[in-house]
């Protein structure tokens, strides 16, 4: 949803390219070299064949002693915090957009650059903050951004609906779309990418696919506790934060991809402070991608989600802005619009627990942040985030901070180390 900001100057001048791929691990070789390491360290620790006793007694005692120290570390190891950045910029400008703000941000160590999306559009910006390229014409909103390590393409939430997003999106773009609602994932071909401006529909840049669920809950009438029927199940607005990660309690295998609900922030519902999270596995995906024409909606899309999920976190404004997946870490961090509802903190990050299977269908925050005794839950008072988010590995992100100026939008992609701090999760690293 796009957001005032108030005016702020450019914090970022260009800066020297770096040599991006040579340093920074794509989410792969990360899942790689850890599942190489967990192996090695399986291989310590199995016991050597002895009959020698005074030797297997020295052996027993170092094996206890190794896993007292496993153990002690086991709560650093959840909030792993990196000690060096190494050819990484400190910054990233995005350069000046149209009037719509930042919504997503998506790092691809392959080639060296980043992706954000400013709700119409898509740019496609270096290292050192050059634009090289970019796709408009969009005429929906653009939200939340991921790539896909496996197949190395940029998927996006994409929402065409007449609420007040909607309305706002096609009066300042001057356009009119298909009357009926479709939310889709879209599908970009970053490689071809290659010159600014190109359009989302007539380049072949971009295909969709129909997110039926989503559809049908913001279609559907929900019960309220006084017997009145309240439209818009678990009060979905749509989609926008969207991440891929392997299956919900396995650090590898297959990712899978996961698409947030956006949430309406009635305080007067008692139905709307869960999180709603689909997964797909996505294998299969290449039947329904078909180009998108905003006047003639398709649906073309699977039936039903592999799995759908909730997660307390009590209500917030438009749900989950931003989805972001952290190896490192085992977790998925979820950036919100603060909640309205009084009597409770209403934080603006959490913390999924990634590397525990879901209970039934109800995923857990990680035990870190702030705790709100109101409703059980944990999270942060994080001020940035909701307008993208990214880990470039190493419990390492790029976290955006937008800036608004004379009736264009901008961000600045700002490097952070994760810390699980209570109050600082995120922090800015120092040149």
């Amino acid at each position: 949803m796009p957001v005032n900001n108030q005016d702020r100057l450019n914090p970022m001048q260009p800066m020297e390219q770096r040599a991006q791929s040579q340093t920074c691990l794509s989410y792969a070789e990360s899942r790689q070299r850890k599942a190489e390491a967990n192996s090695q360290g399986d291989k310590r620790q199995r016991k050597p064949s002895s009959t020698n006793m005074k030797r297997n007694f020295t052996l027993t005692l170092l094996t206890a002693a190794i896993t007292c120290l496993s153990s002690t570390c086991m709560v650093a190891a959840k909030t792993r915090i990196p000690q060096s950045t190494p050819h990484l910029p400190h910054m990233v400008f995005s350069g000046w957009q149209d009037g719509f703000h930042c919504q997503g941000i998506a790092y691809d160590s392959i080639h060296g650059c980043f992706y954000m999306s400013f709700t119409t559009s898509l740019v496609k910006v270096g290292m050192d903050g050059r634009q090289l390229g970019s796709v408009k014409g969009i005429t929906g909103h653009l939200g939340c951004i991921s790539l896909n390590p496996d197949d190395g393409r940029l998927y996006a939430s994409l929402e065409y609906k007449h609420d007040d997003i909607g309305r706002g999106i096609m009066q300042g773009t001057g356009s009119s779309n298909d009357s009926r609602t479709g939310f889709y994932v879209a599908i970009f071909d970053v490689e071809r990418i290659t010159s600014m401006d190109m359009d989302a529909s007539a380049s072949g840049v971009m295909t969709t696919v129909y997110i039926r669920e989503a559809v049908d809950d913001y279609q559907a009438m929900a019960p309220s506790p006084d017997g009145s029927r309240l439209p818009h199940r678990y009060g979905c607005s749509g989609i926008d934060g969207l991440a891929f990660a392997p299956k919900w309690g396995k650090k590898d295998g297959r990712n899978m991809l996961y698409v947030a609900y956006g949430i309406y922030g009635d305080t007067l519902r008692v139905d709307n402070d869960m999180q709603v999270i689909l997964c797909y596995d996505i294998g299969k995906w290449k039947r329904y991608e078909t180009p998108l024409s905003p006047q003639n909606l398709h649906d073309n899309g699977p039936k039903h989600p592999t799995g759908k999920y909730f997660v307390h976190t009590g209500t917030t404004e438009w749900g989950i802005q931003n989805l972001c997946y952290d190896p490192a870490n085992d977790m998925m961090l979820a950036a919100v619009y603060r909640g309205k509802k009084r009597g409770r903190k209403n934080f603006s990050l959490y913390a999924l627990d990634h590397s525990t299977r879901p209970l039934g269908s109800f995923l857990q925050l990680l035990p870190l942040g702030e705790v709100d005794e109101s409703i059980g839950t944990r999270g942060w008072h994080f001020p940035l985030g909701s307008t993208g988010i990214t880990s470039v590995g190493n419990g390492l992100f790029y976290v955006s901070s937008p800036q608004r100026k004379d009736g264009r939008e901008s961000t600045t992609l700002i490097l952070h180390r994760w810390t699980g701090d209570e109050r600082q999760p995120l922090v800015p690293v120092t040149p």
